[in-house]
């Protein structure tokens, strides 16, 4: 019994500990909200820079406002340009270099999917909970959150010694080709650090990413013997490249559907007699009869998925499925490389654990791992392989990548908060 009650006297200790914070703690919290408005008035002025992917003064203008803020803290500011040929701005690189704790990269990006050639939707309040405009939420709702958290603890004097980047690409809703060269400075800056975060959009106010799927794209061939119709189904007809592809799309689906975190889905398809096929804008344009067995066709589509090995896994099987082709055809897959996945892994489960001691401690309730599945591709993916990450700790809302995208006004304060007594605990 004495050993129970022992056992159990530790364990409400560690809970106690766990639930509690610091007077340290408090006054973060105190400092955040001391220049929420303050931070709120910046979220407007950025969100109404139009910085789509294409735009590259608009991105690189959010950028350097973003700059100005930062200097004032004391970071050291970089702007990371890009080929000419690449077409996209670049990127911005706030940071400063410590000794103390974990060295941490927070993530953002410049950039949103709204061009200056689409209909204007600047920042307004909807209600005293709701703001929209182009880009609130996704994601510059999470750059002005990580810039407040710094600003925090840069202000108490927290972090003089701490290694924290911040790193803001300008194209992750349309990445620069090729992506190698693009993501070249943000994968070596990351392999300098120990923990990644990313201020992506929260999917609500407690679950966070432990992973996310990455994707990649495909493109289809297929051949057949070109004659009359009449013959179809004869002996030595071909079924032509039209029933060849469609076989080899069934048993894609058949085979391979239900497999956990991975989809596979066709996304253009043409085929005739004569086809002439434009693969960078995934366009096509076909003639043909009815009366004709087509002797072409082509397939363009995406495939999803968790690790490099479910990738590969797929890709073989298409590849085997496409090989066992129709009488009088022959077919063909290409494979091209996206964004990769970031697959759980414990020090991902090791974070949420820490921010979930945070969240309780604050009596905002259990912060659990979301379903890996569930998130799509992302710039923190890049990275997944060197450090340990956590993503979705940015803003809150709804309606990303649509013109009336929104932010959660009344839960941006608490996730702000939160998210600055998680680095802080990190750079401790």
């Amino acid at each position: 019994m004495k050993y129970l009650l022992t056992a159990f006297a530790i364990f409400c200790t560690s809970v106690l500990t766990a639930q509690t914070l610091s007077a340290e703690e408090n006054r973060i919290i105190a400092e955040v909200r001391r220049h929420h408005a303050a931070n709120l008035e910046l979220l407007k002025e950025i969100v109404n820079i139009n910085s789509g992917s294409l735009n590259i003064a608009g991105v690189k203008a959010v950028g350097e406002r973003l700059a100005q803020e930062y200097r004032k803290i004391g970071f050291h500011t970089e702007w990371i340009s890009l080929p000419d040929s690449v077409k996209r701005a670049g990127h911005l690189v706030a940071w400063r270099k410590g000794q103390k704790g974990k060295r941490v990269m927070m993530i953002g990006h410049l950039d949103t999917v709204f061009e200056p050639d689409m209909e204007a939707n600047p920042f307004r309040l909807l209600n005293d909970s709701l703001a929209t405009g182009q880009g609130v939420v996704d994601m510059k709702g999470g750059n002005v959150m990580m810039l407040a958290i710094c600003q925090a603890l840069h202000n108490l004097k927290l972090i003089d010694d701490a290694t924290i980047v911040c790193y803001y690409t300008g194209d992750e809703e349309s990445t620069g080709e090729p992506e190698w060269l693009s993501r070249q400075d943000f994968i070596a800056r990351a392999k300098t650090c120990d923990i990644a975060l990313g201020f992506e959009t929260a999917q609500n106010f407690n679950t966070v990413a432990v992973g996310r799927r990455g994707s990649s794209s495909w493109k289809l061939t297929t051949e057949g013997r070109q004659s009359h119709s009449a013959g179809m189904f004869g002996p030595n007809a071909s079924y032509g490249a039209i029933y060849e592809a469609a076989r080899i799309l069934t048993e894609i689906r058949r085979q391979l559907e239900g497999e956990k975190y991975l989809t596979i889905s066709p996304g253009v398809i043409a085929g005739g007699t004569e086809l002439n096929s434009d693969d960078k804008n995934f366009r096509a344009s076909v003639s043909g009869k009815t009366n004709i067995i087509a002797p072409a066709a082509v397939v363009h589509g995406d495939l999803r998925f968790l690790g490099e090995a479910q990738k590969q896994a797929a890709r073989e099987k298409m590849k085997a499925i496409a090989a066992s082709s129709l009488r009088g055809t022959r077919a063909q897959f290409e494979f091209y490389d996206g964004f990769p996945s970031m697959e759980p892994k414990p020090g991902n489960y090791a974070l949420v654990k820490t921010l979930n001691d945070i969240s309780l401690a604050m009596g905002l309730g259990e912060v659990k791992a979301g379903d890996p599945g569930s998130r799509g591709a992302g710039d923190i993916s890049w990275v997944a392989e060197y450090v340990d990450c956590l993503d979705g700790l940015g803003a809150s809302g709804g309606g990303a990548h649509a013109p009336g995208e929104v932010i959660n006004l009344k839960e941006l304060p608490r996730l702000t908060e939160r998210a600055a007594l998680l680095l802080y605990r990190l750079t401790r």
